[in-house]
């Protein structure tokens, strides 16, 4: 079994009320990501989660971190940090959060 299988397989526990299709989709994601922070804001239950705005934009949420500059994820574009994160991405979009 694959580590990211059997890592989502641990986390399941954690966020027991999740809707299949959301955690399937979350699974996927996770297998195809290397995570500084050890998918932090999954293992939480979505509690701890890094501060970024939903603005309209397909692949990018506004990333409103006091140091954004710190995360491999975040990239610049007219003076404005965006977050490229797939996962932190998809829960502000999917999970509204």
């Amino acid at each position: 079994m694959s580590s990211s299988k059997l890592y989502c397989q641990e986390v399941e526990e954690i966020v027991p009320s999740m809707e299949q299709d959301h955690q399937k989709e979350i699974e996927r994601i996770i297998g195809q990501l290397k995570c500084s922070k050890d998918f932090e804001c999954y293992t939480s239950g979505f509690e701890t989660l890094c501060k970024a705005k939903d603005v309209g934009m397909e692949s990018h949420l506004q990333c409103l971190e006091e140091h954004p500059f710190e995360c491999k994820l975040s990239v610049v574009f007219g003076g404005v940090h965006y977050c490229s994160c797939p996962l932190r991405i998809y829960i502000a979009k999917k999970l509204k959060k």
